[in-house]
């Protein structure tokens, strides 16, 4: 059977991007770490197979004055008479009898050496080229070329006499939800809540990030 801690970690949380630096191991090796400030999270929401057709927890996270939320927000959270919560996520999780509503999880379910999957928002970088977007290679820069950064032919002439669908083209690079998978957590500093995994991350310091346990295949 299944520990309590253990289920917790299979969980998921919240937390927010705090920044980039590097740590050395006893070998002398520096490691790449993102610094994640995660939790602590609430329980808003027990959904079970017999009332919602599935099992899942919803979390709640950062707490904010209630002037932030709207009332259907407030009204969900007042049910169960929990504080008001900018931020909810739903998680699927088989056993949701070892759970309580209002019951906080933070970052001490997690455990160093375990593998995580980070969820965030990419930077947003607006308007680019092919280059910079798809990674193409530019033209002669000489020889009275003008074609250095253009794109190039984008399809045939009267047959099809269109451009294909998926065609990589300029357009908006960024801004999307992105997944780096299996980073491993190096430390963990309970006092403050702090998350330190090996890599990088998506988003910028400040970004809310979904933190879960990799799921082994």
């Amino acid at each position: 059977m299944l520990s309590q801690r253990r289920i917790f970690v299979s969980l998921g949380m919240l937390g927010n991007k705090v920044g980039m630096t590097q740590i050395f191991t006893e070998d002398g090796n520096a490691n790449p770490v993102t610094i994640i400030k995660v939790g602590p999270c609430v329980v808003t929401q027990i959904k079970t197979t017999s009332t919602d057709g599935y099992n899942s927890i919803q979390i709640g996270y950062k707490q904010v004055p209630r002037q932030k939320l709207t009332k259907p927000e407030l009204g969900h959270l007042d049910k169960t008479s929990i504080v008001p919560l900018k931020y909810l996520k739903e998680y699927p999780i088989d056993n949701v009898e070892d759970f309580t509503l209002g019951q906080i999880i933070n970052v001490q379910d997690f455990e160093e050496g375990q593998f995580v999957d980070v969820t965030g928002k990419s930077i947003g970088k607006g308007f680019a080229g092919t280059i910079k977007r798809h990674h193409y290679t530019r033209g002669p820069m000489t020889h009275g070329s003008k074609n250095h950064r253009a794109p190039g032919s984008i399809g045939q002439g009267t047959s099809p006499g269109r451009v294909f669908p998926g065609k990589k083209m300029a357009g908006q690079l960024g801004a999307k939800q992105i997944t780096v998978a299996k980073l491993k957590i190096l430390k963990i500093d309970s006092k403050e809540n702090l998350l330190i995994v090996k890599g990088a991350v998506p988003g910028k310091p400040g970004n809310l990030l979904s933190i879960k346990p990799t799921v082994k295949v």
